[in-house]
């Protein structure tokens, strides 16, 4: 529904029903493997990013545990998620939204799709959507990093 935009009609329910009718089980199905894999991708490169990057500041000396480091810390690992993520989310949508045409398929599995992009329109075409991706990533770990506990270490200052 996303990609697709006006084209899809009848709301969540009647796209369910529609692919359900066109491609059976299976089509409800399309593109859980890549958006598994790209779950994984996230994760792994996210933690670590946020664990090293926080560490160097606090060992710098540039930053104490403040929820300063950990919001430059999540934003950091924002961008790393966005990077490493972005060319499964390209290839997982294009085959999410290529139609068979009986035997015949636009590609014949995900590491061909990802070469087809890349022969026909560049490195930089697993790159489309980068910048909606990572404004998207940075502040959800932001959210998620900054818990109660680290606001603690915010100074507030009341005014007499």
């Amino acid at each position: 529904m996303q990609a697709q935009g006006s084209v899809m009609q009848g709301g969540m329910i009647g796209n369910f029903i529609n692919i359900y009718q066109q491609e059976g089980t299976r089509g409800l199905w399309k593109g859980v493997s890549l958006t598994a894999q790209r779950a994984a991708i996230v994760v792994g490169v996210e933690l670590p990013v946020y664990d090293i990057t926080k560490k160097h500041l606090i060992l710098s000396g540039l930053m104490g545990d403040t929820v300063y480091t950990h919001f430059l810390s999540s934003f950091t690992c924002g961008l790393a998620g966005a990077l490493a993520s972005n060319p499964v989310d390209v290839v997982r949508t294009r085959m999410m939204n290529q139609r068979s045409l009986g035997e015949v398929s636009g590609y014949k599995g995900t590491l061909d799709c990802l070469l087809q992009t890349w022969k026909t329109e560049g490195f930089f075409a697993l790159y489309k959507g980068f910048w909606p991706n990572w404004l998207r990533l940075g502040p959800w770990n932001i959210i998620t990093a900054i818990q109660p506990s680290t606001l603690r270490n915010i100074p507030i200052r009341l005014k007499q």
